[in-house]
């Protein structure tokens, strides 16, 4: 996550700030996987993960609707039950039309179990409704306490710029990672001129970077990845020898490929950061 706050928490985690001000771990929990997404799902092995994230100094915990029709939302509600103040409820709407919004925030609250969420994005970019319009619904959600600040996920530059007109974005979510460098051509720009935090999903593509996944059999059957084009055929084994050379420097240095891969992109996100402000201050 890119952000203008490099503070250390109790327990060792940096801290960025969203666009709003409000200051998050520097590495945040998706919870999309907890739906059963990749393969089964044990929502008590959820909650734990969860808890454990949150003893690390993790405090932002994204989930959607969309994942598991609310379940991953529901699970993230048992989770903070006991621990609200602790933790940065971020959570998506579907689509844009401003009575698909007032319906979707309450029932996103309903499965979470609370009053309000921190971070409410708009899932994708609704082709049928003006960013105009979404964003001007979403502002009246801020506007009745149901939502603290509003953020987009995968959207393009000229929409971020037209939203953030309308009302502040505070967060822009897209995938971002070794595999997946555009967003450092026309997002990051973007993002940092206007204030807004990025935050990014999938570091390791998708479990790709792990280094574990050589083939399709490696993926169970009901594995949601199987759809994904870069883990089909022709593809999936172009995207394994590109590893290679990560997959070496690893064992040189007795660490796995994901740990290399995390660490490898890190410090090249500072090094963007750096290119951009000036600070020479290195990652830990």
């Amino acid at each position: 996550m890119t952000g203008t706050d490099d503070r250390m928490t109790e327990a060792h985690m940096e801290t960025r700030t969203l666009g709003d001000g409000t200051p998050v771990g520097a590495i945040a929990l998706g919870a999309m996987a907890f739906a059963g997404f990749y393969a089964g799902g044990d929502d008590e092995e959820g909650v734990r993960a969860i808890h454990r994230a949150l003893d690390l100094g993790v405090t932002l915990l994204d989930t959607a609707e969309a994942y598991g029709q609310g379940r991953s939302e529901g699970l993230v509600g048992r989770a903070v039950r006991d621990r609200r103040d602790r933790a940065v409820i971020a959570t998506k709407a579907s689509r844009g039309g401003p009575a698909y919004l007032r319906e979707a925030i309450d029932r996103s609250l309903g499965h979470l179990g609370l009053d309000h969420v921190d971070l409410y994005y708009l899932h994708r970019v609704d082709p049928e409704v003006p960013i105009e319009e979404t964003m001007g619904a979403m502002a009246d959600l801020v506007a009745a306490g149901k939502v603290r600040a509003v953020g987009l996920s995968e959207a393009g530059p000229d929409t971020i710029r037209r939203a953030h007109a309308v009302h502040p974005v505070a967060a822009l979510q897209t995938e971002y990672s070794l595999f997946h460098r555009d967003p450092e051509r026309d997002l990051l720009p973007v993002t940092r001129e206007l204030g807004i935090a990025y935050v990014a999903y999938s570091p390791l593509s998708r479990g790709l970077l792990t280094g574990r996944i050589r083939g399709e059999d490696d993926l169970d059957a009901g594995d949601w990845r199987r759809q994904v084009p870069r883990f089909q055929g022709a593809n999936l084994a172009h995207n394994v020898a590109l590893l290679a050379p990560l997959e070496e420097m690893a064992r040189a240095k007795g660490v796995s490929t994901a740990t290399l891969a995390l660490a490898s992109f890190r410090w090249w996100a500072w090094a963007v950061r750096r290119a951009w402000t000036g600070r020479s201050r290195r990652p830990t």
